[in-house]
This record gives C-alpha cells, sequence and structure tokens, in this order.
C-alpha cells in the first residue's frame, strides 16, 4: 500500500473519531485489528478484532460530550505511520479520582498505524 492510501485512511479515521461516527471508524480497520492506548506509559485499554475495539469506541465515546484529534506531523516507516497528535476533549461524566465533567483535557502523543490488506490492521496510542 502506498503511502497516499495509508494517509487517506489515517485521516478517514481521524475524522471519523473526532464526529463520534464508530462506523466510519470501523469502515477503516482490519476485521482483526489490534489496539493499545498508553498513557504515562501505562496500558490503559486494549482491544482485539473489531467488535472489542466496537465495544471500547461505543464506552469511549460517552465520556466525552466533544473532542478532537489535529495531526500535526506524519512520518511513513516501512512498517506504517507514525502520527504527532494535539487532542482535546470535556469530559460528559466525572472520572473517579480525577478531573469532574466538563473539564477540558489537552494532551499530546502519538499513534501509531500498522498497514495490511488496505487497511489498519494495528493502533498504538501514546500520551
Amino acid at each position: 500500500m502506498d503511502e497516499s492510501k495509508q494517509r487517506e485512511l489515517i485521516e478517514q479515521y481521524i475524522a471519523a473519531y473526532n464526529d463520534f461516527d464508530i462506523e466510519g471508524m470501523l469502515a477503516v480497520l482490519a476485521p482483526d485489528v489490534e489496539f493499545e492506548n498508553y498513557s504515562g506509559g501505562e496500558l490503559t485499554a486494549s482491544a482485539s478484532g473489531i467488535e472489542e475495539f466496537r465495544l471500547l469506541a461505543q464506552r469511549a465515546k460517552g465520556l466525552f460530550t466533544e473532542r478532537f484529534q489535529r495531526v500535526t506531523s506524519l512520518v511513513f516507516s516501512q512498517d506504517g505511520a507514525t502520527a504527532e497528535i494535539d487532542y482535546r476533549g470535556r469530559l460528559a461524566q466525572d472520572i473517579p479520582g480525577g478531573p469532574k465533567a466538563g473539564s477540558l483535557l489537552e494532551l499530546n502523543g502519538t499513534t501509531e498505524f500498522t498497514f495490511g490488506g488496505e487497511r489498519i490492521v494495528r493502533i498504538v496510542d501514546r500520551s
């Protein structure tokens, strides 16, 4: 798969994420997609396969009243692509021991995308 197709898949995935469009997110993922999210070096969420990813995305959707990812740079490699991401989200509910509903979260991180069979087969978020 060439870089332009990889870029298109990443853009479609992020646009769907920003729009809370779970079906749009799933449309660019392989059935056996692997997902991992790390915060501060600790694994905080994971999914194996598209159905687990769907359930995780549905739960995450309910956590925010608004959310937005913006790619600030995108570097392609033989294995895939790494995006530098600016993230902003407003909480829909209190986080136990953490921020309250209505709080604005602003983070920076990276997302690593791996591709196969014209789809995204692996996503690793780090913040």
